[in-house]
């Protein structure tokens, strides 16, 4: 079992930028993919970023290539999500999630249901 914390989450203007951090719990975190999800108000959950156990591979939705950075330090049980030039669509609840079955150290799971371990999640909201 993994616990994890999100925060860093908060109202910034558009083209700003805000950093996630997510710590977990335990010490298998090495062992975990990690990824970042995101709710906005009506809608599913969409997929952020991905990165795998070793942090090699990483992915990231269309929408947010170019602008949000996934990475992780397994010596701090951490993982960030750098979000720069934000938009007023990129408003959600953020959640950081792990999937503790990642079949080698460079899999970089991005659906939803791969995913094992959930944390509460941070509201961003970028005002226009």
């Amino acid at each position: 079992q993994v616990q994890l914390v999100e925060s860093g989450g908060g109202l910034v203007q558009a083209g700003g930028s805000l950093r996630l951090s997510c710590a977990a719990s335990g010490r298998t975190f090495s062992s975990y993919a990690m990824g970042w999800f995101r709710q906005a108000p009506g809608k599913e959950h969409e997929f952020v970023a991905a990165i795998s156990r070793s942090g090699g591979g990483r992915d990231y939705a269309d929408s947010v290539k170019g602008r949000f950075t996934i990475s992780r330090d397994n010596a701090k049980s951490t993982v960030w999500l750098q979000m720069n030039s934000l938009k007023p669509e990129d408003t959600a609840v953020y959640y950081c999630a792990a999937d503790a079955h990642a079949f080698n150290s460079d899999y970089v799971p991005i659906i939803r249901s791969r995913y094992d371990y959930w944390g509460q999640g941070t509201q961003v909201t970028v005002s226009s």
